[in-house]
C-alpha cells in the first residue's frame, strides 16, 4: 500500500464531512486563475493546491520532475513520469499535508500562495487527448437497446459476448465540466418518410466512465490482461452525448457519426488508479467463458456508485439514475487487452470510455433511451414537468463515488447545460 492510500491519513487542512476529496484522494486537473495562469493541480477538500508553485518553492525536490511538468497546460507531461512517478507525487503530497508534517503546515505565506479555494479557480479540461475510443460492455445497456430496436428474445448480437464491442470516437469534441453543449442537427428519418434535415428531438446523455492511459507498447505488441492497470494513469466520468434520432438513421453499416461526435464531457479531476485499489471487486461472471487472452486473474472491476441529475432550467435536481461501474460485464484490463491484442499501440492522454453503464434495475439504466424506455415512460420531475428525452436549457449532472467504511473517494461531478440547436 502506497502512503497516500493509509485510511488512518488525517490533512491539517480543513476538510468537510463526506468530502469526495481527502487525502487518500489526491487527484490530478489543470486550474486556472482569474488571470489565465494555468497550473498543474490537486484538490484536498474544498482546497486546490497548486502544485507548480509548491514545485517552485522546492517542496517536490526530491522526485526530480522538471518545473515544466507542473506548468503545462495538461496532465500529459506528468503522465509521462508513469506509474511509478505519480504514485511517488502523491506518496510526497500525502506527506506534505498530513498532520505532525510541519514543513507547509507553519510557512503561511506559502499557503496563502500555493492553496485556493475552490470557487476562485476555473477547471480546464485535464487531458491532452490524441485517440478516443469508446466501448459498447455493460450487457444490461447492450440488452436493453436490443429489446427495443431488434428481437427482444435475441436481444444481443451475436459477437457482444465474444468480445468487448467499441468504436473509435472524435476526441476534438470532448469537453469539461460546465461547458454548454448546443443540440446537434443531422438527418433523422421517420418510417415511410423520406429523411430530413433539423434539430434532433432526442437528445441522451450516457452515463460511462472514462480511464486515460500511459504510453503503452510500441506499434506490434500487445497489452496483456495482467499488464493492463499499469498502463492506466486514471478515471473520470464521462458523458458521452448521443443524439438518438440521428443515430438510428445513420448507424448502419458503419456506426454512429453526427449522432456522437458533437459533444463528450468529461469531469475534470482525473482519479488515479492507485486510489482506487481499496474498491476493488469481482467483475460478473462471463459466460461464455472468454477466450484466452481475454481472460484474467484477481479483481478488476471497481464499486463505483453513479448518479445522474437532471435540472430544468431554473429548477431543482431530480434524481433519475443510480448505477454502479462494478455493473461493466467486460473491464477496462479485458477493453485495453482487446484494443491492443492486434499490435495497435495506445499512447499517453488516450481516453477509454467505458460505454453506457446500466444496472439491473430501471433506476439504474444509464441512459434517457432506457431510463423513458423510447419515450413511453414519461419522467416525472419535481417541477411537475415529464422528459422523455433531455430538453433546451436542461442540465445534466453525473457525480460518482466509492465509499468503504468511513473512506470516501469521489470523482465530484460533471455538469452540462444542452443549449438550443444554432440557426
Amino acid at each position: 500500500m502506497t502512503i497516500a492510500n493509509d485510511p488512518n491519513l488525517v490533512s491539517w487542512l480543513s476538510i468537510p464531512a463526506d468530502s469526495d476529496f481527502p487525502l487518500q484522494n489526491i487527484p490530478f486537473g489543470v486550474a486556472c486563475l482569474s488571470h489565465n495562469e494555468c497550473f498543474i493541480a490537486t484538490r484536498i477538500g474544498d482546497n486546490v493546491i497548486n502544485l507548480a508553485l509548491l514545485h517552485r518553492l522546492g517542496y517536490f525536490n526530491a522526485l526530480n520532475i522538471e518545473a515544466n511538468v507542473f506548468n503545462a497546460p495538461c496532465l500529459n507531461p506528468l503522465m509521462k513520469q508513469g506509474k511509478c512517478g505519480i504514485r511517488a507525487l502523491r506518496d510526497r503530497i500525502a506527506t506534505l499535508f498530513s498532520s505532525g508534517n510541519v514543513e507547509l503546515q507553519n510557512c503561511v505565506e506559502h499557503q496563502r500562495e500555493a492553496i485556493y479555494n475552490v470557487d476562485v479557480v476555473r477547471m480546464m479540461l485535464p487531458v491532452q487527448i490524441g485517440d478516443y475510443t469508446d466501448f459498447y460492455s455493460s450487457k444490461e445497456h447492450a440488452t436493453n437497446v436490443g429489446m427495443m430496436f431488434r428481437d427482444p428474445e435475441n436481444a444481443l448480437l451475436p459477437n457482444w459476448l465474444w468480445l468487448p464491442v467499441g468504436y473509435h470516437g472524435r476526441s476534438s469534441s470532448i469537453i469539461t465540466s460546465d461547458m454548454a453543449v448546443r443540440r446537434p442537427k443531422g438527418q433523422t428519418k421517420l418510417e415511410g418518410e423520406n429523411p430530413v434535415y433539423g434539430p434532433s428531438k432526442r437528445v441522451d446523455f450516457e452515463l460511462e466512465m472514462g480511464f486515460i492511459t500511459f504510453d503503452g507498447k510500441p506499434l506490434g505488441e500487445r497489452i496483456t490482461t495482467d499488464e493492463a492497470e499499469e498502463y492506466i494513469f486514471g478515471l473520470c466520468l464521462f458523458n458521452d452525448w448521443s443524439a438518438r434520432d440521428i443515430q438510428q438513421w445513420e448507424y448502419v453499416p458503419l456506426g454512429p457519426f453526427l449522432a456522437k461526435n458533437f459533444a463528450s464531457s468529461m469531469s475534470p479531476w482525473i482519479v488515479t488508479l492507485d486510489a482506487l485499489q481499496p474498491f476493488k471487486v469481482e467483475s460478473p461472471v462471463q459466460n461464455p467463458p472468454v477466450l484466452d487472452y481475454l481472460k484474467f486473474e484477481g479483481k478488476k472491476s471497481y464499486d463505483i456508485q453513479l448518479e445522474v441529475f437532471l435540472q430544468p432550467a431554473n429548477g431543482e435536481e431530480n434524481r433519475i439514475c443510480s448505477s454502479n461501474f462494478k455493473y461493466m460485464y467486460w473491464n477496462m484490463a479485458q477493453q485495453l487487452a482487446h484494443h491492443t491484442v492486434n499490435g495497435c499501440n495506445i499512447r499517453c492522454g488516450d481516453l477509454m470510455g467505458s460505454g453506457t453503464i446500466s444496472g439491473p434495475t430501471p433506476d439504474s439504466y444509464g441512459s434517457m433511451l432506457e431510463l423513458a424506455w423510447k419515450g413511453t415512460l414519461p419522467i416525472a420531475m419535481s417541477d411537475g414537468t415529464t422528459r422523455t428525452f433531455i430538453q433546451d436549457f436542461d442540465t445534466v449532472i453525473f457525480r460518482g463515488f466509492c465509499r468503504q467504511k468511513e473512506l470516501r473517494i469521489g470523482f465530484g461531478e460533471v455538469r452540462t447545460q444542452l443549449l438550443p440547436a444554432f440557426e
